[in-house]
């Protein structure tokens, strides 16, 4: 099978330990170019993994490398200003999350997504985690067998903690600084102190956003916005009442982030890893009480690999055209639309 020829645009700290170190080694795939603007840390990193062809910016390589799929690993706010040049390659693009800074960026890149022949997918990587793909064939099973009755709630849970693990212990620096480069406008229905809090917010809790949907299967509104910034409630479009705790507390060398779904007769548990965590996947239990037999937990030995390291899989799927469960850039606009509805009811504009 012919390999898949991936090139790279960025190559920072998360360039490195979250996706590249990934895809170096699936069978498979070959990372066949990397562009960054830090021309020393881009050779750095080439020449640890073997890559042939350094550039300084995505057209240059783009207009020099045959690609079959490139991967973005940019600060969200520059996502605007380089990947529509990206879709005129007509190849899939990976982008991490959100996909982008503002509802508005985001659908002009829609936009100019459909008038190419790309595709685009953003990278929410516990949707590859093997405890959620558990959790959602089983959500399913049960919403269709009605065995344990209506999906009621779902709930997530996400104190502020070590999310790194140790993930970056074998990071390459140099002595160079990424130059300023040019990024999107906040929202623009926002104050300076708003736009801010929203800046924050899609960083960090835009993962938890798209897995309350993905969890439920259809989006969801908000109702209620805590002053405090710890608890968001609202509603799905069936009904369900859905919750996020945004730290409630804190950890330090841990990390304590779960979900809950919620049926008449039974729950699904779901505990998920670090982002940055190696080899280690979530755990998932599923409580069923369906009346007139003795209540049943069962918690699934799941495989060893990690979500970032599948999500890599599954893009090399993708771009052989298989079905996977990565989050579409049309579907992804959705967690910024829930974002800024929420950061308004907290207190914007």
């Amino acid at each position: 099978m012919k390999p898949i020829r991936l090139g790279f645009v960025g190559v920072g700290a998360m360039g490195q330990c979250a996706h590249l170190d990934n895809y170096a080694t699936i069978p498979g795939c070959e990372i066949a170019a990397i562009a960054d603007i830090r021309g020393d840390l881009a050779q750095k990193v080439a020449t640890r993994y073997g890559v042939p062809h350094v550039f300084r910016t995505g057209r240059e390589m783009l207009a020099a490398a045959a690609l079959d799929g490139i991967v973005v690993t940019l600060p969200f706010e520059c996502h605007g200003q380089v990947v529509p040049e990206l879709y005129d390659y007509g190849v899939p693009v990976f982008t991490e999350k959100p996909l982008a800074r503002s509802v508005a960026v985001g659908e002009k890149l829609l936009e100019s997504l459909r008038r190419s022949r790309a595709k685009h997918v953003v990278g929410y990587h516990k949707r590859s985690d093997p405890a959620t793909l558990y959790a959602i064939d089983q959500i399913s099973s049960l919403k269709a067998s009605g065995e344990l009755g209506p999906l009621r709630y779902v709930r997530v849970l996400m104190p502020e903690g070590d999310w790194i693990a140790g993930g970056f212990s074998h990071m390459l620096a140099s002595g160079q600084t990424a130059a300023d480069m040019p990024v999107d406008p906040p929202p623009a229905h926002m104050d300076e102190a708003t736009q801010e809090r929203f800046d924050l917010f899609i960083n960090y809790y835009i993962h938890q956003i798209n897995l309350i949907r993905h969890l439920l299967g259809e989006t969801f509104s908000v109702d209620y916005a805590d002053p405090a910034g710890i608890l968001m409630v609202g509603h799905s479009a069936s009904g369900v009442t859905v919750t996020l705790e945004m730290t409630p507390y804190r950890t330090t060398v841990d990390w304590h982030e779960e979900a809950l779904v919620a049926f008449e007769r039974g729950t699904i548990t779901l505990r998920l890893p670090a982002p940055l965590a190696r080899n280690r996947p979530g755990a998932v239990t599923v409580f069923r009480d369906p009346g007139g037999s003795t209540p049943v937990s069962i918690t699934p030995q799941l495989p060893w690999v990690h979500a970032m390291r599948q999500q890599a899989e599954f893009f090399v799927q993708y771009i052989r055209g298989a079905q996977t469960r990565l989050c579409e850039a049309t579907e992804a606009i959705e967690d910024l639309r829930i974002a800024e509805d929420y950061i308004q009811k907290l207190g914007g504009q």
